[in-house]
């Protein structure tokens, strides 16, 4: 956030403009900044000419840094750092304020506008903190949405149709009843919307304004709708509501700061990168088709943390419709697989990729079971000819799920469901069979980073006892991969700061670095890299190999070496992702998707999440290159808790002359 120079600077000049106005007024300018962080802006405001700030700050660690930030910045005497949430802030002769202030300054915003509570504080924060008409920085801000048909996004979020070619012709898994008609997650779908190309969606309406909050007044936190009638730019079905906010940090609206995606800016060239603030996508609660030109109104829904969306067919001032209550999932779907999750499930060449390597392996008298989480593999074996199959779901809601879609199927009575974890399985779960082929995608709901999913390995040690003589495990090894990467904006969050605006921040930029020495903040972290460009430097080589053909070892397997850069560019991360060998002649891979090309462009698996280790310290874009580099690794896996260990470190190969 820090490095977002464009909010920097709106802040900054709408904060100047306030202050003037109170002075031109006659009055004193008495500063309220709720949700402080650094300090930055109670620092503008006092540069601008506030008589007296007083920040809030609830974060203790980061209300201690501010303390210390505005101190180093020479302001403590116009500063007040409180360490409190807003609502328990008091006014009067002994309280934390000894009077109201006239500007109330806040940056309480996330990608939604209002989740992380920004109602609710504005909302008390009138009633409480600040003077009737007070000025308010920003002044306000304001909603849009459009309507699309997207195949790619709706796939987030429903379970389509599943075609899988067998011997004796096409058969289609399809969803249940009650999962095409439940509304879906009540949780936005926060993305980097830039990166999804306009081929992706069909634009069914203009972006519509659908409601703006005045700062300046008394906000309510109450739960609202607003509707917008619009006439569909082209029939379609909708489907999907993308969505973000602008806000106008003056009266005027001369000075804004949009989330806009790059078709809606007015200045595409000029377009801030965020990681902090991105766009929305809303799922409306069904598909409904639209007729262009046929008019329809678009409703956006609120109570005090969360927005949702319907579409109403006429005028809605009189329908009771209108106040709908937030979607909650009732068919466990949702609940159970991420938006990801759907995705991956939906792909059809995914699943074409698991049938033709299980054709490969299937026998008539095949012995399935299946141990990945909510996972359709135990319907693609039955549908190929398995003679009997097994599958084990360890949690309650994959267990339901399942045994909804395999009735929807018709298949509750050829597939048998095992409500257990693995280590418990026995004979008689088995109906005394010996498993003659062990499956798995492998994928566990509780799998965060690319080689969590080794669980599998895990699963299939514990379950060896069960194992048929000769039997086939599927997938039957991995591998992880690596590649040296130049992130085009993702290196800004590991950054150090410095300067911001004129004002000294390495005291947070200290505090960040005391943080990452410790262990578990070295480790990777999980980006989904298709919404975060990058560049390779390296070309990519495997790391470790891991045979599920035998049982995980009691040994550590240890992979170290040196990697040479190939590519001129700042080496900001290590990308780490695992690859599944299904068969020798199969493989599926959750990171890249094709070979990089000549300039170092990078294709990445959209359904996965990357493993990104940053190298410490971040280098510096503003610093310029040295010579070549090169990449020293240590990896080990360890056996007994499953985890891996990593160090990456970036070197210069560039021979240096005494002295220098």
């Amino acid at each position: 956030m820090l490095h977002d120079k464009d909010r920097n600077v709106k802040y900054y000049q709408g904060i100047r403009a306030a202050v003037s106005r109170v002075k031109d007024r006659g009055q004193k300018a008495l500063v309220l900044d709720i949700g402080t962080g650094t300090g930055l802006l109670s620092m503008m405001a006092v540069t601008a000419g506030a008589d007296f700030c007083y920040a809030i700050e609830v974060f203790k660690p980061m209300a201690d840094a501010a303390v210390k930030i505005v101190e180093e910045n020479g302001f403590s005497d116009k500063i007040k750092v409180i360490n409190k949430h807003s609502t328990a802030v008091t006014v009067g002769p002994e309280g934390d304020m000894p009077c109201r202030a006239n500007i109330l300054v806040t940056e309480l915003f996330d990608t939604e506008l209002i989740g992380e509570g920004a109602l609710p504080s504005y909302e008390h924060a009138h009633r409480h903190l600040v003077e009737e008409n007070c000025e308010a920085v920003p002044h306000r801000a304001t909603v849009y949405a459009q309507l699309v048909e997207s195949r790619r996004m709706w796939s987030w979020n429903k379970l389509f149709p599943i075609r899988v070619q067998t011997s004796l012709g096409e058969q289609i898994i399809v969803p249940p009843v009650d999962l095409e008609r439940c509304p879906g997650a009540p949780s936005v779908c926060d993305i980097q919307l830039n990166q999804v190309s306009p081929a992706e969606f069909t634009v069914l309406s203009d972006v519509l304004p659908m409601f703006s909050v005045d700062f300046s007044k008394q906000v309510s936190s109450s739960a609202a709708c607003h509707s917008r009638q619009f006439e569909p730019l082209a029939s379609g079905r909708a489907q999907v509501v993308l969505s973000w906010w602008d806000i106008e940090m003056d009266p005027e609206g001369k000075i804004k700061c949009t989330m806009a995606p790059f078709w809606a800016h007015s200045d595409p060239e000029e377009m801030q990168w965020r990681d902090h603030w991105m766009q929305c996508v809303y799922f409306l609660p069904q598909e409904e088709p639209v007729v262009q030109g046929s008019a329809c109104c678009l409703v956006a829904h609120h109570d005090d943390y969360c927005i949702w969306y319907s579409l109403q067919r006429t005028s809605p001032e009189n329908n009771e419709r209108v106040r709908e209550m937030r979607p909650v999932c009732d068919c466990q779907a949702h609940l159970l697989w991420n938006r990801p999750r759907f995705g991956e499930i939906n792909d059809q060449n995914r699943t074409d990729r698991y049938v033709q390597a299980l054709k490969t392996v299937l026998k008539p008298d095949s012995v399935c079971l299946c141990v990945s989480d909510g996972s359709l593999m135990s319907m693609l074996a039955h549908h190929l000819g398995a003679e009997q199959v097994f599958t084990i779901e360890s949690s309650a809601a994959s267990h339901k799920l399942m045994r909804k879609i395999f009735k929807a199927n018709h298949l509750e009575d050829k597939i048998s469901i095992i409500e257990k974890r693995p280590e418990s399985l026995t004979n008689e779960d088995l109906k005394g069979r010996k498993v003659s082929l062990l499956l798995g995608e492998p994928f566990f709901t509780t799998s965060l980073l690319p080689w969590h999913n080794l669980y599998f390995w895990y699963v299939r040690t514990t379950v060896d006892q069960h194992l048929g003589p000769g039997a086939v495990v599927m997938p039957q090894a991995a591998s992880l991969h690596a590649v040296v990467v130049e992130f085009t904006d993702l290196w800004r969050i590991r950054s150090p700061c410095r300067d911001c605006e004129g004002f000294d921040m390495h005291i947070m930029d200290d505090m960040i670095k005391h943080a990452l020495d410790f262990r578990e903040s070295r480790e990777a972290e999980p980006h989904p890299l298709w919404e975060y460009p990058c560049r390779s430097l390296s070309e990519p080589w495997q790391i470790l190999a891991f045979d599920f053909q035998q049982l995980v070892p009691l040994q550590p397997l240890r992979a170290e070496g040196t990697v040479e850069l190939q590519r001129p560019g700042q080496s900001h991360a290590a990308v780490l992702w695992m690859e599944y060998h299904l068969t020798p002649e199969c493989m599926l891979s959750t990171g890249l998707l094709e070979p990089v090309d000549p300039e170092g462009g990078c294709c990445w698996n959209p359904h996965c999440k990357q493993a990104v280790y940053f190298f410490s310290p971040a280098p510096d874009p503003r610093v310029p290159l040295g010579g070549p580099q090169m990449v020293n690794y240590v990896v080990e896996f360890h056996p007994d808790t499953g985890d891996i260990a990593m160090e990456f470190r970036l070197e210069d190969t560039q021979l240096t002359t005494p002295g220098q």
